[in-house]
């Protein structure tokens, strides 16, 4: 079955023919059915005849739907409703914009599935501006700046890392005093993270999204060669030319070496096993030896951030120790414990980045792995066409990791960098979310000049601070 290039199906239990495009189909499926409400069984949410319970239906009231109405409904709705309360439409109406704004506030709540689902739960909220900003803000561009995968991103899809701070910023947002304790968020939150929860179901299907667009992505770049148009030379040189344009980038060498080598190993592997057991034997071993260092790094990483954790919280207790013996208020405790912790954090930083950086390296392997694995077993080609789907591929990862090692050398790139540029991108990734999450354009090259911007008031900052130390006390 193997050689015909089927697949075993471990949850059907047998072998299959597998087909990119089908995946793709039922992936698209299943979206659409979750987004309009469908369960399992075929029925909508918003065709059951009995009202879905609300803690509060003001925004339903306004928009004169019911509690189970669809995303479409919803909208439909909205913009019915809107035309009759328009002020340029009611001039004689000195309500017409208060009424305007109150739709436009119920449309912003209820055509969002998160602040939606928070407002069924728990009703309007206190402070609905600060709320709204927090559901608005999308951890991928935090990410995308702190690692600076937006040139990559056909590659790596969305990293694992920022999936899980999304989930983060959802616990956060979702709280709910009243009806969980503090122990139960906790549970809950935890059962989120390991997957063990109701969604479970859609981060496998996030994953499998992830995965299936970065192979329809490969596939449509080789494309043009797997139809004769560009010899492969020509490909060749404009990988090389897409690389040096990420190696230029902040983290584009690692990001490089990273793809580069596993889209090449990957190709190696499958290309193999379709010649000798050997060689495919030979590549599988190559694979799972990078894969064994990978672990020891993440685990050396682990074990560094979590002892640098753990001293953060040692020095902070011993400080606060010596101020309650030097008898200050406790005003001042807080202040200067506030103060001590961010800087031991800071100092901290660059262990926790080579963390996240591991984890990131783990996680891009085993996504392009699962990728490379799609493209090739695609059976909506013959075998021939697959395998030499494989051998572009291996061309693409050979191009991209020789340039990221060459250029890596060049730029003596090593880690993750020091505290201060850390700190400087982490500043300006904050502040770019926050101004996309307010409607503001951002490009690459705006947070690339944003950031050597920081790192240069950084250095002035410790400038003046080290003249200022050295000077003579006056007289």
């Amino acid at each position: 079955a193997g050689k015909k290039g089927m697949q075993w199906d471990n949850e059907k239990r047998e072998w299959v023919f597998y087909f990119l495009d089908q995946e793709k189909d039922e992936i698209e499926k299943w979206e659409a059915e979750k987004k309009e409400g469908k369960t399992a069984s075929g029925g909508t949410a918003g065709a059951s005849l009995s009202e879905k319970p609300v803690k509060d239906r003001e925004y339903y009231d306004l928009l004169g739907v019911s509690t189970n109405a669809t995303a479409g409904e919803i909208k439909k709705a909205y913009y019915k409703e809107a035309r009759k309360v328009h002020p340029d439409k009611c001039p004689n109406d000195p309500k017409a914009a208060e009424k305007f704004q109150a739709l436009g506030q119920a449309y912003q709540i209820l055509s969002n599935e998160q602040t939606r689902a928070a407002y069924d739960k728990n009703g309007k909220s206190e402070n609905e501006n600060a709320d709204d900003l927090v559901n608005a803000i999308d951890t991928t561009v935090f990410f995308n700046v702190m690692f600076g995968s937006t040139l990559v991103e056909p590659y790596v899809g969305e990293l694992w890392i920022a999936s899980i701070a999304d989930l983060v910023m959802k616990d956060m947002a979702n709280q709910n005093p009243e009806g969980m304790t503090e122990l139960q968020m906790n549970e809950q939150f935890q059962e989120n993270l390991s997957g063990k929860s109701v969604d479970a179901e859609e981060s496998k299907m996030r994953q499998s999204k992830r995965e299936v667009k970065i192979a329809m992505y490969l596939r449509d770049k080789i494309q043009p060669v797997m139809d004769g148009k560009i010899p492969i030379d020509d490909f060749s040189a404009m990988a090389q030319m897409e690389a040096f344009k990420i190696a230029d980038g902040s983290f584009g060498t690692t990001f490089l070496m990273m793809i580069g080598f596993q889209l090449e190993v990957e190709a190696e592997e499958y290309i193999g096993f379709r010649n000798t057991l050997l060689d495919g034997y030979k590549a599988q071993a190559k694979k799972n030896a990078h894969a064994t260092s990978n672990n020891l790094k993440l685990t050396g990483a682990a074990i560094k951030a979590a002892s640098a954790g753990r001293k953060i919280y040692k020095d902070v207790g011993s400080a606060q120790a010596r101020a309650v013996e030097e008898g200050k208020s406790a005003e001042e405790l807080e202040k200067e414990q506030a103060m001590y912790a961010a800087q031991k954090l800071e100092d901290s930083l660059p262990a926790f980045l080579e963390l996240a950086w591991a984890i990131n390296d783990r996680d891009v392997g085993r996504t392009l792995k699962n990728a490379c694995k799609k493209l090739f077993a695609d059976a909506g080609v013959d075998m021939e066409q697959r395998i030499k789907r494989a051998k572009m591929i291996k061309i693409l990862g050979e191009e991209f990791h020789a340039v990221g090692k060459l250029v890596g050398k060049a730029k003596k790139e090593d880690g993750p960098g020091t505290k201060e540029e850390i700190k400087a991108r982490a500043e300006v990734a904050v502040m770019t979310t926050m101004a996309k999450a307010q409607g503001q354009e951002v490009n690459d090259e705006d947070m690339e000049e944003l950031i050597k911007k920081q790192k240069e008031l950084a250095a002035a900052h410790q400038a003046a601070a080290d003249v200022s130390s050295e000077a003579p006390p006056s007289s």
